[in-house]
């Protein structure tokens, strides 16, 4: 009754969960940086430029009042050039890392007004990330206010591009004492030092002196471009890590206490024009990760040559001052994923990570590990789903639609053996179908926005299959007068039911969650449905030779012949036959879509 009442649709989750998947990381496109506050730091987890920057910022005056408005303005210095995002703040110029002083005033539709500093509307930002030229906002002063006021700005010109903390004009109350310049500059954290790769990761050492994951199994991505590769190894007071993969935009694994991705140590290797830039990362529940300017990792090398991203770094075993860095001396599930980046801003990724089967202690000895795509409910989930609708039911249909005549008088169990046969593959197709549509919820525990139609179709099979199982206990009497609202009702109902199933595995097989292999599982699935409709085609074809035959020899003889004798003995062979090799057929294609599920 619980999984019952968790599937239940609900329009604010499906909002809310579209709004976490549209924004890419903590990459505030709305202006809604307060996270920044104190630091006017962007969160895009690259290093500020040190060069010009390509907006500078003016002000109408150079003395002010208590009365006065000051007219801020924020201009490109050339035109043709544009900016994505700004931060404005005026501070005391004599404490430029104290909180902000007076609020503003918008002037346009560009700008929004933001509470930093517990003082409501101290500081602007950008409504949207598209292209500015002039940003024109009024400086209101607070009531007591420092003799000197410095306007300060954040400048982001696109994703990894921004300049932090600009120094704009000073201004000075009217009668102030004279202000004297501060010589010091801004401090910004020293640019890593990478460099490039000189040559490939060494697969011989693969379980001997170092852990490594790969997928494919086995693969060795100094000859398999399509290589996904992470090895590390403990060394001394350190871990070495290697990662390797086809991608042009990130490729990255995660460290994790469970198997659900969350509150997990990251690293990524961000493809960012035509070098690799290599970040931390960490996210707090099921959110996109926050990339980390500080660095904790050293030894950083990486190549990017024929789409295949590759990048090794070192990091001690312990970093005790960064609280959301693991220790590397303990067990933990292993993630492996690579995704789209624009600008070196990183996307949800497109596939299911790769898990290891198991946590991996990285204090034990080196070996090779194993991981999967799929969750192990999911691949039950698809399992059941391809044996209930290629197999069991599309075999209990034909046996059903064809084979009465085959096994008019054989009997089992007191029954005729098709209607037996025929019950107890629809029976294991219900059973099926129910334990299949549980299997998710278990996984995931509620409802699954993120996989499109294919959950409502789950739901559309459920309840055709439960309806056709009520109305096969209730059915009436083969001589009953409207036998045959019954024989077409239930013709329809299952019909409808195994197309839509039909249409629900072609939707399962690409979910990131499962993802068989392309276009391989849509070619299997397309021959499936021709030997299917060939085959009914042959049998409907025989039937009708059959019937033909029939009314010829009642032509032919004009009189009554014994049931027996219209009944080809040549025509039941002929349909076993037919029966036979469909079957082999069908369970052919079963076990090739059972042994894909298994590989992924």
């Amino acid at each position: 009754m619980e999984i019952i009442l968790r599937m239940g649709p609900c329009i604010p989750g499906i909002l809310t969960v579209l709004s976490i998947i549209l924004e890419p990381l903590v990459a505030y496109g709305n202006g809604q940086v307060t996270v920044a506050c104190d630091t006017m730091t962007p969160k895009h987890g690259s290093f500020p430029q040190k060069s010009a920057s390509p907006a500078v910022i003016t002000v109408d005056k150079d003395v002010f009042s208590s009365k006065d408005q000051v007219k801020v303005t924020l201009t490109v210095r050339q035109s043709g050039t544009s900016f994505q995002g700004f931060f404005i703040q005026a501070r005391d110029a004599a404490d430029l890392n104290g909180g902000p002083v007076g609020t503003f005033t918008l002037s346009d539709k560009n700008s929004q007004l933001l509470t930093c500093g517990g003082v409501k509307d101290s500081a602007v930002s950008h409504t949207s990330s598209s292209g500015k030229h002039t940003i024109v906002v009024l400086w209101n002063p607070p009531a007591t206010k420092p003799d000197h006021i410095q306007f300060l700005v954040t400048v982001v010109q696109k994703f990894n591009t921004y300049w932090v903390k600009l120094r704009g004009p000073v201004i000075s109350q009217l009668n102030a004492p004279p202000f004297s310049v501060q010589a010091t500059t801004e401090a910004h954290p020293d640019l890593p030092v990478t460099s490039k790769l000189t040559k490939s990761f060494n697969v011989t050492e693969c379980g001997s002196k170092k852990f490594c994951l790969r997928n494919p199994p086995r693969c060795d991505p100094e000859m398999d471009r399509l290589c996904f590769f992470l090895s590390f190894a403990m060394q001394n007071t350190s871990v070495l890590f290697e990662l390797s993969g086809p991608s042009n935009g990130y490729i990255s694994f995660a460290l994790s206490d469970d198997n659900w991705m969350g509150n997990d140590d990251m690293y990524l290797c961000i493809v960012n024009d035509q070098s690799i830039q290599i970040n931390p990362a960490h996210s707090t529940g099921r959110s996109h990760p926050i990339l980390n300017t500080q660095v904790p990792i050293h030894d950083m090398s990486w190549s990017l040559e024929d789409g295949v991203t590759q990048c090794s770094f070192r990091r001690n075993i312990r970093l005790p001052e960064y609280s959301e860095r693991f220790d590397l001396d303990r067990q933990y599930y292993v993630f492996l994923a690579e995704g789209r980046a624009d600008n070196g801003r990183i996307h949800k990724h497109h596939q299911h990570p790769l898990i290891t089967h198991g946590k991996v202690d990285f204090d034990g000895s080196p070996r090779e590990l194993t991981g999967s795509r799929s969750p192990l409910y999911i691949k039950g989930h698809g399992a059941l789903m391809f044996i209930a609708w290629v197999t069991t039911a599309n075999i209990g249909v034909i046996i059903a639609r064809f084979f009465k005549p085959v096994w008019s008088f054989s009997t089992l169990l007191g029954k005729k053996v098709w209607f037996q046969v025929h019950w107890m593959l629809m029976a294991t197709t219900v059973l099926l179908t129910c334990l299949a549509f549980i299997l998710p919820f278990l996984y995931r525990g509620a409802w699954s926005y993120c996989a499109g139609a294919h959950p409502y179709f789950g739901c559309m099979i459920l309840i055709l299959v439960i309806l056709q199982l009520i109305m096969a206990f209730f059915r009436p009497n083969p001589q009953a007068p409207r036998r045959y609202i019954f024989n077409w009702v239930h013709w329809a109902t299952g019909t409808f039911a195994r197309t839509i199933a039909v249409a629900s595995i072609f939707l399962g097989m690409d979910l990131p969650a499962l993802d068989l292999y392309n276009p391989w599982d849509t070619l299997v699935m397309v021959g499936f449905i021709v030997w299917h409709v060939v085959t009914e085609l042959i049998l409907e074809a025989h039937n009708y030779i059959i019937a033909c035959k029939a009314q010829k020899r009642k032509e032919d003889k004009m009189q009554i012949m014994d049931s027996s004798e219209l009944i080809d003995p040549q025509g039941h062979r002929f349909k076993i036959m037919v029966l036979t090799l469909y079957i082999c057929g069908n369970l052919t294609f079963l076990i090739i879509l059972l042994v894909a599920i298994s590989l992924v």
